[in-house]
């Protein structure tokens, strides 16, 4: 049984998860049977990891070969599920083409006449304005794209320097996207973009804005301070791999071999994590700045900032640029860890109080299953590996956090949309600042967010489309993971385990 100081904490684990998968049925639950098929795919993939961390919050452990039978009876019904997904997803997509084309021919002549009446009326608000962003011949070239069975234009409204359309979306949103984009292009080659987006009522709007508004690439002078960043982390690396065997790395350079292992270790984890992430934007043909590395002594660094220096084409290729790095970061780092306890034990350099490992959940329940009774002496042997994998989940677990431009945060943004992301910001802030109290580690990482990422990324081309519930369901496990490495184990709980 628990005890009351453990009860609170189990309760709050508990809570959270069937939250959210409360939340998902919620949002799932009014497109019908494929709401609840995508649903079903979101518990499955996150029931292992639910049942193992519910059981070791128990007191029970499962071995290696209970994990992976877990994971494989998880894939095997998610492939089946997802089989019924697109079974009934194609029946649905036939239905809606034909009520679609049903609807567009009973109505092109009412559209027809409605389209000459509020042309006649957005001219004249046209006339009234002083001066529109972008040229009046251009703008009538721009109208010239839309039709009744794709986007009906209602009016036009200045914006920046360039305007929105407001109208009604006829079509089927990426069909449609794709149809206007191509023939703006036609007529208007290389001068505009266009975003298809949902103004401040929910209701899809088209915005037009010059090519010369897109994001600028890196100048020189930025690419040198990158690259002066880049040889900053490697020293920091270093030093934290100094620091970690009980001396100054700075202070004594002539010790640099001892520190290589682990200090490149630490940078090689952060380099397949900028890897992660530029694998997944040349997929997309979109261009990413040099990573910004933030050096740090504490672990050698806390991540890099990259920026986009091209428009995203859809919410879709933000979340797999987003996941692309923790995914690479995060299996580098998890292998490394692996490895190292399998290593441990006997004549290792490193011998730690087992309370160390009370410092994370996630890193806690797998030295359990690997190590085992040897968890059970006051000072564990392991190998230099433990270190650098546990290092690499810290950083990438503090890339995870739902923030700003951080890649948690593009994630939020790319399945929930901006707002989401702004009220999730806001109380990640919230709660670091908090925990910085007492943690300098969690106050400088709200520095760096208030400072550097806390605002969201800007609109994709076409914002409407939302990535595919699969990916909702892997965003929710990254974020779940990313709770597991940093939330420390309570002293009675470890205790109950073995680890304290």
């Amino acid at each position: 049984m628990f005890t009351a100081s453990e009860t609170p904490v189990v309760a709050a684990v508990v809570i959270v998860a069937f939250g959210i998968l409360g939340w998902g049925f919620v949002r799932a639950k009014p497109f019908g049977k494929l709401g609840i098929l995508a649903w079903l795919q979101s518990v499955v993939l996150m029931t292992p990891w639910l049942v193992f961390f519910g059981l070791f919050a128990a007191g029970i452990y499962l071995n290696i070969v209970g994990v992976l039978a877990l994971l494989v009876v998880s894939v095997v019904i998610y492939v089946a599920i997802g089989r019924q997904l697109r079974a009934a997803g194609q029946d649905v997509i036939l239905r809606q083409k034909a009520a679609a084309r049903m609807a567009a021919n009973a109505q092109e002549a009412e559209n027809s006449e409605d389209k000459a009446n509020n042309q006649s009326g957005e001219d004249a608000a046209v006339a009234q304005l002083q001066i529109l962003p972008i040229p009046n011949q251009d703008i009538e070239v721009i109208r010239g794209i839309f039709g009744i069975d794709t986007f009906f234009a209602t009016q036009t409204i200045p914006y920046q320097e360039g305007v929105i359309f407001n109208g009604n979306l006829r079509g089927d949103v990426e069909t449609t996207y794709s149809q206007l984009t191509a023939s703006l292009e036609e007529r208007l080659p290389g001068k505009y973009r266009l975003f298809l987006i949902e103004n401040n009522d929910g209701k899809p709007v088209v915005v037009i804005l010059p090519t010369r508004n897109d994001p600028r690439p890196s100048t020189t002078a930025q690419k040198v301070f990158a690259g002066f960043l880049l040889m900053a982390t490697l020293g920091t690396s270093l030093e934290a791999a100094g620091i970690l065997q009980g001396f100054d790395f700075f202070a004594n350079p002539a010790r640099y071999l001892e520190v290589l292992p682990i200090g490149l270790g630490i940078f090689a984890s952060l380099i397949a994590h900028e890897l992660g992430h530029w694998f997944a934007a040349r997929r997309y043909q979109v261009r990413l700045s040099w990573p910004f590395f933030l050096p740090a002594v504490q672990i050698g660094s806390f991540g890099a900032i990259t920026r986009f220096e091209s428009l995203l084409p859809h919410r879709q290729a933000l979340f797999d640029i987003a996941i692309a790095g923790p995914a690479f970061g995060g299996i580098v780092s998890l292998m490394m860890l692996i490895a190292g306890l399998l290593l441990s034990g006997g004549d290792q350099p490193f011998q730690l109080p087992r309370e160390f490992f009370q410092g994370s959940v996630l890193v806690g329940t797998i030295a359990k299953v690997i190590l085992g009774a040897t968890l059970q002496s006051e000072l564990v042997p392991i190998h230099p590996l433990v270190i650098v994998g546990w290092i690499g989940l810290v950083i990438t677990a503090l890339n995870l956090v739902p923030a700003g431009q951080l890649d948690g945060g593009r994630i939020v943004q790319a399945i929930y949309g901006r707002k989401t992301l702004g009220r999730t910001t806001f109380a990640t802030v919230a709660v670091l600042g908090l925990v910085g109290l007492g943690n300098p580690l969690a106050l400088y990482w709200v520095i760096v967010i208030l400072f550097l990422q806390r605002n969201v990324e800007r609109p994709s081309l076409n914002e409407l489309t939302e990535p595919d519930d699969a990916r909702a369901a892997l965003g929710l496990l990254a974020l779940f993971l990313m709770i597991a490495t940093l939330l420390p184990l309570t002293p009675g709980l470890a205790g109950k385990l073995g680890l304290g």
